[in-house]
């Protein structure tokens, strides 16, 4: 089983109308609800792919509900742990040509409330061959959890993928996750330069402390460094559409490949593919499968 662990989960709220005029008044043409997160999206492609997976993390509110109802509707088991407060929502105001977005800040967690995540966490990594560390962390949780949570990862004898930003992600290289998967930006700020092209960005990358790095270029593709070796994966061509929940599908395909044992070029080919595929799609968190397995064919593998 592949745990997704999604500290910060949103419900994501859009409205769709004809034109964004600020400061003047909207009809709304249609509105949309989805449970979402970095880790939440993990989960629904794992799910898509039918992977074994549980989604957990933290839940509050009516909005917290809502986001474990939407989750039971899809199919995708959950064991999000509640809190007082309330989740966030991220609401996207959509056009037909471009979309605006609006975050709310994540709800305030209480010592004691992280206290029995942490022992419900404990339990369900015992039972899971990897776990998946996605995102933001919301206020009142210690910006080294991830780092905590990676040791209880190991300490269980799974593996751990951590797929996060600023300081939660440095916090977290602490811990030496078996994988981390930058973007270019986050690899940047952890390299202290820019690094804009894969081939750059070899050596930076060797020298993170995780077991295994796998950085996202975009349309660039992806940087794999791992004790194996190094390898250069893309498609000849870019893909237009919502990049959104691409690096998420990437952790889902790489997540998976840890469970499997693939070869790297499987885990690669997979990665890239299934990012492409979620890009084609207009909301994150989903792939088209017919796609994927069509855009599998195009994906070139070179090593570094």
């Amino acid at each position: 089983m592949i745990l997704t662990v999604t500290l910060n989960a949103a419900l994501d709220v859009t409205y769709r109308v004809s034109a964004l005029v600020p400061g003047t008044t909207h009809r709304v043409t249609d509105v949309a609800e989805r449970a979402g997160g970095k880790g939440v999206n993990v989960a629904r492609v794992l799910h898509a792919l039918g992977e074994p997976v549980v989604a957990t993390g933290l839940a509050g509110g009516a909005c917290g509900a809502r986001i474990r109802s939407l989750l039971a509707d899809e199919g995708v088991p959950e064991a999000f742990i509640p809190v007082a407060a309330e989740s966030r929502r991220t609401v996207v105001v959509a056009e037909p040509a471009a979309a605006t977005g609006l975050w709310e800040p994540g709800p305030t967690v209480t010592p004691d409330e992280w206290a029995i995540f942490l022992g419900r966490f404990a339990d369900l990594a015992r039972d899971a061959r990897v776990v998946v560390l996605s995102g933001s962390l919301p206020p009142g949780v210690p910006v080294g959890a991830y780092r905590a949570l990676i040791e209880t990862v190991h300490g269980a004898g799974a593996r751990a993928v951590l797929d996060s930003s600023g300081a939660p992600l440095r916090h977290g290289l602490g811990a030496r996750p078996d994988l981390v998967k930058p973007n270019a930006e986050e690899l940047a700020g952890l390299a202290g330069r820019p690094l804009p092209r894969p081939a750059m960005a070899v050596d930076a990358v060797r020298a993170l402390t995780a077991r295994t790095v796998v950085a996202s270029f975009g349309p660039e593709g992806l940087l794999a460094v791992s004790e194996q070796g190094s390898w250069h994966a893309f498609l000849p061509d870019p893909i237009a559409g919502n990049p959104t929940g691409a690096g998420d599908a990437c952790v889902a395909a790489l997540a998976r490949g840890i469970v499997h044992n693939q070869p790297w070029a499987d885990r690669l080919t997979d990665a890239v593919a299934l990012s492409a595929a979620a890009v084609r799609q207009p909301v994150a968190g989903s792939v088209d499968l017919t796609e994927y397995r069509r855009l599998r064919r195009d994906v070139t593998i070179k090593e570094l």
